[in-house]
């Protein structure tokens, strides 16, 4: 029998309508009260939640405390930091995608970080000049030169940090330099839920000796970039922070940053204040917007 005393925790795993869940006390595996699926309430990796009915290894989640931010796939609450890993080359950054990606956590307001490796096979001042005014603050990481990577692992320091890039850029060795225990507890992990197509969908959070907590999401091609969260078309532009200084002095007080005349945006673009690479992102992202569906603004609101 359970105690009628309260624990407070974080949610580490959900899983097969079960959660893991990090306490003073421990980690309990937690069964959660249906009153959430009826509320349309799922509890992810993030979320912070009240835990009763707790006996030695098992608890109920009876309440989830407010959520600062929440991706809907891969599921996971109160995000500090979202670490984008890409490669100077081998395979190439897609710039396109990245921008997608900047612009849900800038919506989201999540710290965003660009994490630059392969610098040693090829060196990309371009992506500073991209990037300088983005929002996102751009690392390049060299494991010849500690400080590069360590930077990082500073900045995860009690934070929830998300990593998220493209197979193939070296994600998986940049966090085994941020910390040499993630691989063996990745490996784990991985191990007791199987390998199968799913697999990729659990998102885990992995405590760190400087008390904050890693997340290894699925790569960007992975999942479409809408299924993070809708932005519409008339919220898209606040989500390019270079366009900010620009967007009060249009001649047309509802301009679109497209192809009016008079747009400062435009003009910017066309001075190279704004690099070209972000407004055509952010073009087909407006166009990617117009085709939302009435129904899908309805569950936006919800």
């Amino acid at each position: 029998m359970g105690t009628l005393r309260t624990v407070e925790g974080i949610i580490l795993k959900a899983v097969g309508g079960l959660c893991y869940t990090e306490t003073l006390e421990g980690v309990f595996e937690c069964k959660v009260r249906g009153i959430f699926r009826k509320r349309n309430i799922s509890p992810c990796a993030g979320d912070r939640v009240v835990l009763t009915d707790i006996s030695e290894n098992t608890a109920l989640v009876s309440d989830i405390l407010p959520r600062k931010n929440s991706l809907i796939r891969p599921p996971m609450a109160n995000i500090d930091n979202l670490v984008f890993v890409i490669s100077t080359c081998e395979p190439a950054p897609n710039l396109t995608l990245l921008d997608k990606f900047l612009a849900i956590a800038e919506y989201k307001k999540i710290n965003s970080i660009i994490a630059v490796t392969k610098v040693d096979l090829q060196k990309d001042g371009e992506l500073s000049e991209i990037y300088r005014n983005s929002g996102a603050e751009l690392l390049e990481i060299d494991y010849d030169v500690p400080n590069s990577y360590m930077k990082l692992y500073d900045m995860t320091a009690g934070k929830i940090t998300a990593f998220t890039g493209n197979t193939g850029v070296g994600k998986s060795t940049l966090l085994n330099h941020i910390d040499s225990e993630l691989g063996l507890k990745t490996g784990e992990i991985s191990k007791k839920l199987g390998r199968g197509r799913h697999t990729t969908r659990t998102v885990e959070l992995y405590k760190l000796d400087n008390g904050g907590y890693i997340a290894d999401t699925p790569g960007f091609s992975t999942f479409e970039t809408q299924k993070y969260d809708i932005i519409l078309k008339e919220e898209l532009a606040e989500c390019f922070p270079e366009f900010r200084q620009y967007t009060g002095k249009c001649r047309f007080q509802d301009c679109a940053h497209i192809k009016e005349k008079g747009c400062a945006v435009i003009e910017a673009v066309n001075s190279g204040e704004i690099p070209v690479s972000r407004h055509n992102s952010y073009l087909e992202m407006y166009e990617e917007a117009k085709q939302i569906k009435e129904w899908e603004i309805r569950r936006k609101d919800q």
